[in-house]
């Protein structure tokens, strides 16, 4: 059973950097595509990049040229380094794995319990 846990969340200024890890555990996470969205109070859980098992990578507009989603396989690990940060990115971000790439979260089978990012000035 593979089992998902995300870390790297913190508090930063905006324009700062930080890079989420989502690691894994129980199975090889190279062999599913690998998802990051977030939530922020009072709003839906939103998609904000993929990765497939092939490494093929997705991004949601807003979020392109800031984020940058990479695997590393030899450490069954997932990263979403984040640029430029600002107060609107600030959600709990999660982790989610299932066989292909898809924009529905509710499509995902695997998840991780989320690390909460805050940019603030």
């Amino acid at each position: 059973q593979l089992q998902l846990v995300e870390s790297g969340g913190d508090l930063v200024q905006p324009g700062n950097s930080l890079r989420l890890s989502c690691a894994a555990t129980g199975d090889r996470l190279r062999l599913y595509a690998v998802a990051w969205f977030r939530q922020a109070p009072g709003k839906e859980r939103e998609g904000v990049s993929c990765i497939t098992a092939t490494n093929v990578t997705f991004y949601t507009d807003s979020m392109k040229g800031r984020f940058t989603i990479s695997r590393d396989s030899a450490k069954n690990t997932v990263y979403l380094q984040m640029d430029n940060l600002k107060p609107e990115d600030t959600a709990v971000y999660y982790c989610a794995a299932d066989t292909i790439c898809k924009r529905d979260p509710s499509n995902f089978h695997y998840w991780g319990q989320g690390t909460q990012v805050t940019v603030f000035s």
